[in-house]
């Protein structure tokens, strides 16, 4: 019988052996009698798979290049010499393939009996007992006894190397397979591994002979998945034994929106696997995702709901209906009081699509107006504005996995390799194979150097000059005759078009007249818009060193322009493609958290939406836009809004300029906050609700190339409630009623009122495994790349993108600027990843400085330095580096106690109010002790947690 195998619909969890590099040819052949047709360049081993035929194997993965090292998967092929490896041996047509004989089983009896030679003989108390691929082949081959001694030389005494905190390296088990340094080099793109040494001195190394912790190695898991052995392994698996079933998640850190499986003991994790099936990391996973999950049982995790009458006083332990109602009340006196626009909520970019839409119909309905926002306000809210005047949909335009066909790839106020690890390893794939780099950025990043590339471009401009470059590359495109011309006449409308034209080719957008601005030589511009312009297929990735400025929209708006300009729009490996930060970024923006926008970025003006949502949720609908976040902090410290119920979100941390955002929440006269943990916003709330963790919960998050992933609850909640139970609950104590059995219903209800999420269920996502929106009638599988034959407002819409020097500038006063950014091992305020082993590499944030800037302020590497703004003043360690341009500083803000958002100011974006986080004018100095506001954060901070713990605090530390 004639059997077909498309490998590309082969199951996700199977070992298929090592990928091939396949054509539109199909070749057929026959392997131990059954005849077999596969595309050509598959290997043997895999063809052999894709029928159900075994060969044994040790060096092969599905998830690397083919090696042949082991010689385990030896096959015979009619008319050829030898016993050649099946994993590197590619199929022929007419080819004949015998996979078990007496002289195979034998080779590959001796080939086990020397690896089991050099092996401890421990297999019953191994970790990895059960879970050994050594142990599986030795019993495939049917290896039943070892002729060889234990007593000769052999590497039995190596030491065990336990300096990673997740994972053990114990060389001593080690085959050298090589698959860790394969994977290493071609899955992660780090190239920490090596094979030291020859014959029998070969060895696994990390760098130079190092320990994993002092290495390049970014504790990312790919070599630990792929030891066959118990050489690397888990620190978790050693302490709690073997997992005993799975179930496929979705992880709640970056905006790549990894698939993991969640392998459990009962209602434990004991680790968290990348799942192959995953379509946005194909198996591959960062160490945050992979390891860093311990949050979620953490001592420090809210278990009961508490209140309190002032922020003075103790908490009081309570039941949730008692928690509830006093929640409610509250809210209904301060209506009944102030007028029903006085109280909003805020929802969360880490909660489900399910949860976020929950709590703004809370916010519509049962609040009655439109004072709901979310975090994305702070991070990404241009990239809704910008898209959406531009190209007509409020979000980025393809896969993951696009890249892959990219030629020049762009990378514009964003580091990859650190906020969005996965997908920095895809990006460094591609350019290991021949894409050409330019990155737009002050300060220079990681994907800079990736191994075994050719070179890079680096424009390293002076913060918040990003339009004025954007407008030069855009110049260089036109006035050299470099644009698309046949895209822009038959995609782009004529007379906008000509208007940019006539706009971006004044010549003071010329790069030789920006370079004055910018910092930037023109050449060098000259050069970067040729490279992006003139390559086959350009795509520009970018993240909040983009948004997050007083020209935020206007930058999103200019990076379509360019875009669109040379016909880089509607195809694989081209795009605009926004690095989203937080895991439900885009989940919570689709789903109508903006005070303007219903789910589906659906306008409050239109009479016709609030039809449709007052039909379906039984209430009027407010017509008028509520207010935005930093508009509630203006109210409340104006006395107009008086209640604020925040799910998920730690404002009085990530907000900028601390000071203010304390102020108004001071001034409220109920702050409900729901969390997983006592946050820095819940320091000044009188209603305390635990929130559960993305282990605890169903529902579904979306990620950066608008994926649809379902999230699965794997272990109960530890307080008794998912969070979108909580919001169901208060609507009812309200007045307004919810009912709900599963989030599967909220979903349901989503798709009846979200055009582009009609088609979606969690039916659909359970047979697709994900879908990227818009899922529809016409797309009932989704649209993994955006605007192939026309945009949503018809044609696309050049933007008039003048540049606006920003308000916040340095002088002699301050004459440094200051940019913030992330770090791989924390993540967002750190409220996850503080409480995990992810401490071990970044306990605190640094300032990093220039040395000629150091000199000259007398610093040193690990000086306290204190920073000074207009907005305030912190002290930080300094680091001296020269990965910023002299009169650049930089620092994360992962540690509430560093108080980086203390001296940002409240300068935001023209049109959405997203703070300008990237650019601070600051003065350096060293200094000798934290600063006052730090000094006083660490004692309200003991205070705080004296009464969580139901202590009563003296007078005097209260005033304190």
């Amino acid at each position: 019988m004639l059997q077909y195998f498309d490998p590309k619909h082969a199951s996700p969890e199977r070992d298929y052996g090592t990928p091939a590099r396949l054509s539109g040819t199909l070749v057929s052949l026959e392997i131990d009698g059954h005849e077999i047709t596969v595309p050509e360049g598959t290997s043997v081993l895999r063809a052999a798979a894709l029928a159900d035929i075994n060969i044994p194997k040790l060096c092969a993965s599905d998830n690397l290049e083919a090696f042949g090292s082991c010689r385990l998967c030896a096959v015979q092929i009619e008319g050829k010499r030898g016993l050649p490896a099946s994993c590197t041996t590619p199929v022929e047509a007419g080819m004949k393939v015998t996979t078990q004989n007496a002289r195979l089983a034998k080779l590959r009896r001796n080939v086990m009996e020397l690896y089991i030679s050099d092996h401890p003989l421990d297999c019953l108390t191994c970790p990895a007992n059960g879970d050994c691929e050594l142990q599986d082949m030795a019993g495939a081959v049917g290896l039943r006894e070892v002729r060889y001694g234990f007593d000769g030389e052999n590497h039995l005494d190596a030491e065990t190397d336990d300096s990673n905190p997740y994972f053990s390296f114990d060389p001593s088990k080690c085959i050298v397979c090589s698959r860790c340094v394969r994977a290493c080099n071609e899955v992660q793109g780090t190239f920490a591994l090596t094979i030291e040494g020859r014959g029998f001195e070969s060895k696994v190394a990390a760098g130079q002979n190092d320990a994993f912790m002092d290495s390049e190695c970014v504790s990312c898991g790919a070599c630990v998945q792929a030891c066959p052995t118990s050489t690397l392994m888990e620190k978790s698996v050693i302490e709690q034994g073997q997992p005993e079933h799975s179930v496929v998640t979705t992880c709640a850190y970056c905006g790549v929106g990894c698939s993991f499986k969640a392998e459990m003991q009962g209602d434990r994790v004991v680790r968290m696997v990348p799942y192959k099936g995953g379509d946005a990391n194909h198996g591959h996973s960062c160490v945050k995702g992979r390891f860093a999950f311990g949050y979620a049982t953490h001592p420090d995790r809210l278990k009961s709901p508490m209140i309190r009458e002032s922020i003075d006083q103790p908490w009081r332990e309570v039941g949730w209906e008692e928690a509830i109602a006093f929640a409610a009340e509250r809210l209904k006196a301060i209506q009944a009081k102030h007028g029903r626009e006085s109280i909003g909520g805020i929802t969360s970019s880490r909660c489900t699509n399910e949860e976020t839409y929950l709590v703004q119909k809370l916010v519509r309905a049962a609040f009655h107006n439109n004072n709901t926002d979310t975090c994305a306000r702070v991070c990404h809210s241009p990239t809704g504005f910008g898209l959406k005047a531009t190209l007509g949909e409020s979000a980025g335009t393809q896969t993951f996995d696009s890249v892959m066909k990219a030629d020049v790839i762009v990378v514009i106020g964003a580091n990859p390799t650190d906020a969005h690890p996965v997908f920095a390893s895809q990006m460094r794939r591609r350019l290991r194979q021949g894409a050409e780099l330019i990155v737009v950025d002050p300060r220079r990043i990681d994907l800079l150097k990736t191994p075994h590339h050719r070179g890079a471009q680096h424009l390293a401009l002076r913060p918040g000059t990003n339009v004025a470059m954007i407008n030069a590359l855009a110049h260089v495109v036109v006035s050299e005759g470099l644009e698309d011309r046949e895209f822009i006449a038959k995609r782009c409308d004529a007379a906008g078009y000509q208007a940019w034209r006539e706009f971006i080719l004044d010549e003071r957008h010329s790069p030789e007249n920006v370079e004055a601005i910018t910092g930037v030589p023109a050449e060098q511009v000259r050069r970067a818009a040729r490279t992006y312009a003139q390559a086959p297929n350009g795509a520009i990735y970018y993240g909040l060193g983009v948004t997050e400025h007083s020209q935020g929209s206007s930058m999103v708006m200019g990076i379509a322009n360019l875009a669109m300009a040379t016909g880089n729009i509607g195809r694989e490996g081209v795009g605009v493609n926004p690095l989203r930060g937080q895991n439900n970024v885009q989940g919570s923006c689709d789903m109508g958290s903006f005070p303007h926008e219903l789910p589906g970025y659906q306008h409050v003006g239109d009479p016709a939406v609030r039809e449709r949502f007052e039909a379906a949720w039984g209430v009027p609908i407010d017509d008028e836009p509520g207010l935005r976040i930093p508009n509630m902090f203006d109210a409340a410290i104006a006395g107009d809004f008086r209640a604020l119920y925040v799910q998920g979100e730690d404002i009085a941390q990530s907000d900028p300029n601390t000071q203010h955002v304390e102020q108004a929440l001071r001034s409220l006269e109920c702050l409900i906050v729901q969390d997983i943990f006592l946050n820095e916003t819940a320091k000044f709330a009188h209603v305390l609700l635990p929130g559960s963790s993305f282990l605890e919960k169903d529902g579904t998050f979306t990620n950066a190339e608008r994926r649809i992933n379902r999230v699965r609850k794997v272990m109960p909640p530890l307080a008794g409630k998912q969070d979108w139970e909580v919001t169901v609950d208060l609507a009812n104590a309200l007045g307004y009623p919810m009912h709900y059995d599963h989030p599967a219903q909220i979903m349901d209800e989503i798709a009846t009122l979200t055009p582009s999420f009609s088609g979606v269920s969690y039916a659909r996502l359970d047979e697709l495994g994900s879908i990227q929106w818009p899922c529809n009638e016409a797309y009932p599988k989704g649209m993994p790349t955006m605007h192939i034959e026309d945009f949503p407002i018809g044609l696309g819409q050049f933007a008039i993108t003048d540049y606006v020097a920003t308000e916040e500038r340095s002088n002699r006063r301050f004459p440094l600027l200051l940019t913030t950014g992330r770090i791989l091992s924390q993540y967002n305020v750190g409220a996850q990843t503080r409480r995990t082993g992810n401490q071990a590499w970044h306990d605190e944030d640094v300032l990093e400085l220039h040395p000629s800037d150091a000199e000259l302020r007398g610093i040193r590497d690990g000086d306290w330095v204190g920073i000074t703004s207009r907005a305030g003043q912190t002290v930080l360690r300094a680091r001296v580096s020269d990965r910023m341009p002299p009169g650049v500083v930089y620092t994360t803000f992962h540690h509430p106690g560093s108080g980086a958002n203390v001296i940002t100011t409240d300068s935001s974006d023209w049109a959405t109010n997203c703070p300008e986080y990237k650019v601070t004018a600051v003065q350096v100095e060293k200094v000798s002790q934290p600063s006052v506001w730090q000094r006083q954060f660490e004692s309200f901070d003991r205070l705080q947690l004296r009464l969580l713990r139901g202590d009563e605090p003296s007078a005097e530390r209260v005033n304190e």
